[in-house]
């Protein structure tokens, strides 16, 4: 938000709840947090936080242990990973010693993709994250979750999930349907001023995304929340105002693709003309004028252009070997860069195009991990069929591109088959756009003299 005098600046801290592959704590690590627990489920993405904790999590090393009330490490010392149900951890040890507790509860429940059952389906973990908030009263808390909590059959229930945010010590009886403790609820917020400062109270912000509008080469829309204790005078009107300015627009990409030579062409400059006349000739005739940079794109990504820090282009994928499972990154470091036979386009399944952003990374869709991470290329061969006798190659992404999409580092190691890892990054937050509310977050705390 804004550059803060050295003396504002100090070491924060942070506990990782359901950290999956670890894109949002790697995201809240490079905002300037010191993780003090992670907790993961799923063994092998323990494995992933595991292998990639030295490079990526800022931590000297993940010790895990089945101990169910963990301690916090002291600066240097390795951060305990809990591999286990979230629900058997007791966290009271770390109260008042935590800056931001973060995570992003399983999906399933709200998942467009699952069967939306909601608050009836047990892997509905909010309550498990509320029970968190009451054990170690952190100073914020930052959700992220799926757009389908905003559709109208949830409508109702997601405005309860926010009233359990706000007010975490009004526990629910289990007893008690969520309907009649939402009322309780309502009817206390009600009471509540704008200026109430109960320590027991939060300020709740509920933000729906477009990944690709904060600087993420992918089209991905989710809900973030952020939550600030009461007690802390943050200026909330004025993190809400800043969170919901979009820095990145599709007007902006398509005015850098308007011109033969504009700037995303002179970027690509190895674009075939083909493919570049076929982008510009469905640009839209009229494109609005804004003060955003572009989309990134796929293209993007792959080149090594996907953040603001740029990185080496991946090694070309030979299209006369997509029917191989060939490592086309060994000979150049490139990890899990590992072509993969069989890719299929079909109604209901159409593939990324390199110059848009990627389509939305899904942990699994038709029963494949991953399935729909399909990509055009630019590559024709002859095809009778099409009307002008041409039609374009297609291949799967690979594990390596992925990560990128996701804005993980190259770092980045993902424990187990293509399938796991692909769905590890499915599940994950874009590291980018983690990065970008755990920093604004921070950046309130100090403005707010914490």
């Amino acid at each position: 938000m804004v550059d803060l005098p050295e003396d504002m600046k100090s070491p924060r801290t942070s506990v990782e709840l359901f950290a999956g592959g670890g894109g949002l704590a790697m995201a809240v690590h490079q905002a300037g947090f010191r993780p003090l627990l992670f907790n993961e489920f799923n063994h092998r993405a323990c494995e992933t936080l595991v292998a990639s904790a030295r490079k990526t999590l800022g931590v000297h090393g993940l010790l895990r242990t089945e101990e169910r009330t963990p301690k916090p490490p002291q600066p240097g010392q390795p951060a305990p990973l809990y591999p286990g149900d979230v629900r058997d951890l007791d966290m009271t040890a770390l109260q008042g010693k935590v800056d931001v507790l973060a995570g992003g509860p399983p999906c399933q429940p709200f998942s467009a993709g699952g069967v939306a059952k909601g608050d009836e389906d047990k892997r509905n973990m909010f309550p498990a994250m509320f029970k968190a908030v009451r054990e170690i009263r952190p100073k914020a808390v930052i959700c992220e979750n799926v757009r389908g909590l905003l559709r109208p059959s949830f409508a109702e229930y997601f405005q309860y999930i926010q009233n359990e945010l706000q007010l975490p010590f009004e526990k629910r009886d289990d007893r008690v349907s969520w309907q009649h403790h939402n009322a309780h609820l309502e009817g206390i917020l009600g009471k509540l001023s704008e200026d109430d400062a109960d320590p027991d109270h939060y300020k709740v912000v509920m933000v729906p995304v477009n990944a690709a509008n904060y600087g993420v080469p992918q089209v991905r829309n989710r809900v973030v929340i952020v939550a600030f204790r009461a007690d802390l005078g943050v200026d909330v009107e004025a993190f809400t105002k800043y969170v919901e300015t979009h820095r990145f627009s599709e007007a902006a990409l398509h005015r850098s693709m308007r011109d033969e030579d504009g700037p995303y062409w002179q970027r690509h400059r190895d674009v075939p003309d083909h493919v570049r006349d076929r982008v510009r000739a469905r640009l839209p005739k009229v494109i609005k004028e804004d003060d955003c940079q572009p989309w990134r794109t796929l293209r993007d990504a792959i080149q090594g252009f996907g953040t603001d820090v740029k990185l080496p282009a991946l090694p070309w994928v030979d299209p006369n070997r997509l029917h191989e499972k060939f490592d086309f990154g060994r000979e150049f470091g490139a990890i899990d860069h590992i072509g993969w036979p069989g890719a299929r386009i079909y109604k209901g399944h159409t593939p990324n195009e390199l110059d848009r952003p990627a389509k939305t990374v899904k942990a699994g869709v038709h029963g494949v991990p991953g399935g729909e991470s399909v990509m055009l290329l630019d590559d024709q061969v002859p095809d009778p069929q099409s009307s002008d006798g041409l039609t374009y190659l297609h291949r799967y992404m690979t594990v390596r591109e992925t990560a990128r999409v996701m804005t993980f580092p190259d770092e980045w190691l993902g424990s187990g088959p293509r399938g796991e890892q692909m769905r590890q990054l499915g599940n994950a937050v874009p590291v980018v756009l983690g990065e970008f509310f755990a920093t604004a977050v921070a950046d309130a705390l100090a403005l707010a003299g914490h």
